[in-house]
């Protein structure tokens, strides 16, 4: 098979992976003076940092091919695919022949695996190594970790990775055993637990060989931008909820940078144990919602999905406008004078803006007109707060009503979908 074959099959099976994103990563100054490729600057991408950059990434399977059978997995050994392998020369000649045109600005590397997990993953490894050091390549690098590999084949793969990620597949040992068989959700566990540790015993040596000497070299960096993970949505019958419970102990137990969902997606010859249709892509959009509510909003899960729903979010409405429609009685928020935490809980209402309004209210009292300056949609945020000028009357008096005012209006598109 030629490689331009090889690329078109091994670039199509990886779309099914979704966590490929890029923050946390800075230049490899370490490398020196003509080093190629950078993380740095603008790029034709599909992965966002959280300063808004825009970072590309060649996101590949090494190979197709895999000895496992995964009910939900279209490279599963027992699925009808066109199957390819790339060498890991293949591989970083892609790899720096697409920085040089430059379409991309970092490598995302995921595979099938062959023979077994360790030799699987010596041989991604392989290929960030000649990147790094037999061609200098200081792009970004994200490689996939097979949990059954060796410590010492994960160690080799954090030092020449930014980031790394290990699959939780699923959000219940129950479902993985179900549906994947041959993987151990212990063995995955442990594995990002190693992998945990390792991130954080290098930044704590880094950091103090950053104080006690600035003669010495610190040690190299291990996996810099952290790990994620990513779970599927929809194959098994977990709710949301239990999806953001265990979401939520990936984030404290393992400080994942990232969790992503992705929704299941029928494939061909698809097992009886499997769902005859995808999930709405809603559903997906929605935990990603709840997701930022549990990072950044200081949410608990239980708030979130609520009581009396079958632990399932809204897909109507966003899960913030929801907990607030739930509870009116901490309704309106008066913006001149409730505590952070509590901006945070109005609909529409972002962290930015909540830290603007607090520093504001140190030179004057905000009137409605300092709301409109704020760019965020005035039409959710109104019936939730009071200024000096506002008070949303009896508006919350009618959660029903006014939820249904406050509802997306569907497309036309979505009416004849």
């Amino acid at each position: 098979m030629e490689l331009t074959q090889k690329l078109a099959v091994l670039a199509d099976a990886a779309k099914y992976d979704a966590s490929c994103a890029s923050s946390g990563a800075g230049k490899r100054n370490s490398l020196g003076k003509g080093g190629v490729g950078s993380t740095e600057g603008m790029g034709i991408c599909h992965s966002y940092t959280p300063d808004g950059r825009c970072v590309s990434l060649l996101k590949i399977l090494l190979t197709n091919f895999c000895i496992y059978d995964c009910a939900y997995c279209v490279n599963r050994v027992s699925s009808n695919v066109r199957r390819a392998r790339f060498s890991t020369d293949e591989v970083v000649r892609l790899t720096l022949d697409f920085y040089k045109r430059n379409y991309i600005e970092g490598l995302f590397l995921s595979s099938g695996i062959i023979r077994d997990g360790d030799y699987t993953m010596a041989q991604m490894v392989e290929v960030a190594r000649s990147l790094r050091e037999d061609h200098r390549f200081a792009g970004y690098i994200h490689l996939k970790t097979i949990p059954e590999a060796a410590p010492e084949t994960i160690a080799l793969a954090g030092r020449y990775a930014d980031r790394l990620s290990i699959n939780i597949e699923l959000p219940t040992e129950e479902g993985l055993k179900a549906l994947a068989p041959d993987k151990q959700a212990q063995g995955i566990r442990d594995a990002m637990g190693r992998v945990h540790q390792r991130i954080e015993e290098n930044r704590e040596a880094r950091r103090k060989r950053g104080v006690a000497s600035t003669l010495r070299a610190r040690p190299s960096r291990f996996a810099p931008a952290g790990q994620s993970t990513q779970m599927i949505v929809g194959a098994d019958s977990a709710s949301d909820g239990t999806i953001l419970r265990s979401s939520h102990a990936l984030y404290s137990g393992f400080r994942m940078r990232r969790v992503y969902y992705s929704a299941f997606s029928p494939i061909p010859d698809a097992s009886a144990q499997l769902p005859p249709r995808a999930p709405p892509l809603q559903r997906e959009h929605r935990l990603y919602q709840a997701d930022w509510l549990l990072r950044f909003y200081a949410f608990d899960v239980e708030e979130i999905v609520g009581a009396g729903d079958g632990g399932m979010l809204d897909l109507d409405i966003d899960p913030k406008l929801a907990w607030a429609l739930r509870h009116p009685q901490h309704f309106p928020v008066d913006l001149n004078r409730a505590p952070r935490e509590m901006l945070l809980r109005v609909p529409g209402l972002g962290v930015r803006n909540a830290d603007k309004i607090v520093g504001s209210r140190r030179h004057r009292r905000l009137r409605l007109d300092d709301l409109g300056r704020l760019r965020a949609p005035l039409s959710k945020m109104l019936p939730f707060v009071s200024v000096l000028d506002h008070h949303p009357g009896q508006r919350l008096d009618d959660p029903a009503r006014l939820r249904v005012e406050l509802a997306p209006r569907p497309r036309q598109s979505d009416l004849f979908a």
